[in-house]
């Protein structure tokens, strides 16, 4: 009997949750297009400062201000909180520049003038070798600034890509994610169990393949990053190990004016084991130590809000 009604209070919660996340996503969806009617650089900022106001009475402030003071131990109170104000300003204006990702980021790459994005010439350059190369390479990227925008620099270039993103939970919202992006992106593929195995089909058909590669993974191979040791992904590297691709490394800079730059490495040299293959977790070591360096140079660009240590 007991068993009976511990099945049927599962069931019903789950219905419960089903029935919530049907009305929030649809009222999610109601606003994300009520925002895209809305004038861009005034919603972008607009949103920017709201968050910014926002944010510090959040739990996920607390969790910045302990990995600043962890990663800065030299730091002052006062810049700390600078630097997660200037964290919270970057997720507000991510949010307002994402609804309006499909038209907003127009980027013709015999125009780059006229484009909210700048590249050096060795990035403008990088990218059209890629483009032009019958080897497809693997992309790794990091939470700063606006880091969708890689994705849509990639298919701009002429790229034959495809980029791994986590899709939301809420079904009506994921469609709506997936319109937005799919038209600027080139494929998307979902963080699934068969993922790696999707990369590897995309691969084999010469798309470029772009992940972000920042984030504390359970699983993951032992790294230092800031001085703390943590736990990272090495999906990246094991697959260049077992396809053989070259591996470049991608970030955004956020500049003023509205505007960004988008940096594109050289193809990195791998660390290689007595066998001659590459070694997993050097690589992803060498890896961190680059997004470190990346994120020294424009610490409140970076996603703080995560505990990437545990």
């Amino acid at each position: 009997m007991q068993h009976t009604l511990r099945r049927m209070t599962r069931r019903l919660a789950r219905r419960a949750k089903n029935a919530v996340n049907v009305v929030l996503g649809w009222i999610a969806v109601v606003l994300l297009k009520a925002i895209r009617r809305t004038d861009p650089q005034r919603t972008v900022r607009f949103a920017g400062r709201f968050v910014r106001r926002v944010g510090p009475w959040l739990p996920e402030h607390r969790i910045g201000r302990a990995n600043l003071k962890a990663a800065f131990p030299d730091w002052p109170p006062a810049e700390v909180e600078r630097v997660l104000g200037g964290v919270w300003e970057n997720l507000g204006r991510l949010g307002a520049e994402f609804v309006h990702l499909d038209h907003l980021f127009n980027l013709d790459p015999a125009r780059l003038d006229q484009s909210r994005i700048e590249f050096t010439p060795e990035t403008a350059e990088r990218f059209l070798a890629l483009r032009d190369s019958k080897k497809p390479a693997l992309i790794f990227a990091a939470h700063l600034a606006n880091w969708e925008l890689p994705a849509i620099a990639a298919t701009a270039f002429g790229l034959n890509s495809a980029v791994l993103f986590r899709p939301p939970n809420i079904p009506t919202v994921r469609r709506f994610v997936l319109d937005v992006r799919s038209s600027r992106m080139g494929r998307l593929i979902p963080t699934t169990l068969d993922a790696p195995m999707r990369i590897a089909d995309a691969m084999q058909e010469g798309l470029h393949t772009g992940m972000l590669v920042d984030q504390y993974h359970t699983r993951g191979v032992d790294v230092t990053f800031f001085g703390r040791r943590t736990k990272a992904n090495p999906l990246i590297a094991r697959l260049a190990r077992h396809i053989d691709a070259p591996i470049h490394g991608t970030r955004v800079v956020r500049l003023p004016g509205d505007r960004f730059r988008v940096d594109l490495t050289e193809a990195i040299e791998p660390p290689r084991d007595a066998k001659g293959q590459i070694d997993v977790a050097a690589m992803m070591q060498l890896i961190t130590s680059i997004l470190e360096g990346w994120i020294r140079e424009h610490p409140e660009q970076w996603l703080w809000l995560h505990r990437r240590w545990r």
